[in-house]
C-alpha cells in the first residue's frame, strides 16, 4: 500500500462520526466504498474523520462512542482492513500538521466562498469558530497526504475537492510537483436519497421528524413503519416523472437496492397501489441492511479486535502520510528532524 501499484489509482475517502449513519449515507457513499475496494483498478484508504467532528460542540463520551461505532460500521458494510487500511484520522498526526502548512497556501476569499461554511454558520450562530472556517483545508490535507488520484464525492463535496485541487496546483507551481492533483470519482452505482417526509430535500439524521430518515442500524419494524408513512402523491401510479418527488425518491431507493431500472420498476407495479410499492421498498431495504446490522451488532462487542484493526490501519496510513508531509516540509525550506 505504501506506493501506488503499477496502473492502480489511489482512492481516499472518509466519513464523519456524527451519530447514526443513514440509508442515504449507505446508498450514496458507503455501498460504493466496498465496490471500489473490490475493483482491482484501485488501491484504497478509508478513514473516520474524527478531527472534523469538533467544528461543532461534542459531548466527550458520546463522541468517543460515535467514533468507535462508525469504525465498526465500516467493517460491517464489508470493508476489508487487510485490503484497504481503515483508520481514525486523529491517529495520523500528519493530517493536522499538513493542514497548517496548507492553510498558508489557502486564500481567505476561497474559504469565505464555501457554501457549507455559510450553512453551518447559520445553524451554529453561537459557535462560528476558526475550525469551521478552515476545515476545507483540513479536508484538502486528508486527500493530498495520500497522493490520492481519485476521491469519491457527492454533489455537496464538489466545492471542497475543487479547493484541494487549487491548493495542490498552487503548491506544485511554487515548489515543483509535490502533490497529486486529485480528480472526482463519481461511481456508476449510487443514489441521492431524499427525505421520506419532504422529498425535495436530502435525507438527513438532523431532521427533527424521525420518520423522514432511515438509519442503517434501524430495526426492521422501524424501517417498515417509516416507508409506509413516506410522502407520495394522489396519482397512485408508480412511474418516474415531474411532480412526483415522493415516488421518484422511492423508485430511486428501490432501484439502488435491487438493481432494477425505472422502467422495470414501473412494469412490476403496473396496476398496483402505493401501499404495495411502499411495502416492497421497505422489505427490500430491510433485507439489504439486515447483514450489515447483524455484523455490526457482533463486531461492536469485540473492543480488542476493533482496537487492533484501527491501530493496524493507522500504522499503514502514518507510513504513507509521513513521506508526503516531509516532502512538503523540505520543499518549503524547513530543517527536517
Amino acid at each position: 500500500m505504501e506506493n501506488n501499484q503499477v496502473n492502480k489509482k489511489r482512492v481516499f475517502s472518509a466519513i464523519q462520526p456524527s451519530g447514526m449513519l443513514t440509508l442515504g449515507n449507505y446508498l450514496g457513499a458507503l455501498k460504493n466504498w466496498t465496490a471500489i475496494q473490490n475493483d482491482d483498478r484501485f488501491d484504497c484508504l478509508y478513514a473516520v474523520a474524527d478531527l472534523h467532528a469538533i467544528t461543532v460542540r461534542q459531548e466527550p463520551a458520546k463522541l468517543r462512542e460515535q467514533i468507535r461505532s462508525t469504525f465498526a460500521l465500516l467493517i460491517a458494510i464489508g470493508l476489508d482492513p487487510d485490503r484497504s487500511p481503515i483508520f481514525l484520522q486523529s491517529h495520523v498526526p500528519y493530517h493536522a500538521q499538513l493542514a497548517w502548512l496548507l492553510n498558508c497556501y489557502t486564500q481567505f476569499g476561497e474559504l469565505s466562498r464555501m457554501t457549507q461554511f455559510k450553512d453551518k454558520s447559520a445553524k451554529h450562530a453561537d459557535n462560528i469558530n476558526a475550525g469551521l472556517f478552515t476545515y476545507p483545508t483540513l479536508m484538502a490535507a486528508d486527500i493530498l497526504l495520500y497522493q490520492s488520484d481519485l476521491v469519491p464525492i457527492g454533489q455537496d463535496q464538489k466545492q471542497h475537492l475543487e479547493l484541494a485541487r487549487n491548493i495542490a496546483e498552487r503548491f506544485n507551481a511554487l515548489y515543483s510537483p509535490t502533490f497529486v492533483v486529485p480528480d472526482p470519482y463519481i461511481p456508476k452505482i449510487g443514489a441521492r436519497v431524499m427525505s421520506l417526509q419532504d422529498p425535495c430535500k436530502k435525507m438527513s439524521k438532523s431532521d427533527e421528524n424521525v420518520n423522514a430518515w432511515v438509519a442503517i442500524l434501524d430495526k426492521p419494524e422501524d424501517i417498515m413503519r417509516k416507508f409506509k408513512r413516506a410522502v407520495t402523491d394522489s396519482e397512485a401510479r408508480v412511474v418516474y416523472g415531474d411532480g412526483k418527488d415522493g415516488i421518484n425518491n422511492l423508485m430511486s431507493i428501490y432501484s439502488a437496492v435491487t438493481g432494477m431500472t425505472m422502467e422495470q420498476i414501473a412494469a412490476e407495479f403496473d396496476g398496483k397501489g402505493y401501499g404495495d410499492f411502499k411495502t416492497a421498498v421497505g422489505e427490500a431495504v430491510v433485507e439489504q441492511l439486515r447483514p450489515v446490522r447483524e455484523r455490526y451488532e457482533s463486531i461492536i462487542k469485540e473492543k480488542d479486535y476493533l482496537e487492533q484493526l484501527y491501530k493496524q490501519g493507522a500504522e499503514t496510513a502514518n507510513r504513507i502520510a509521513a513521506k508526503t508531509f516531509f516532502k512538503a516540509m523540505k520543499k518549503i525550506g524547513y530543517v527536517l528532524p
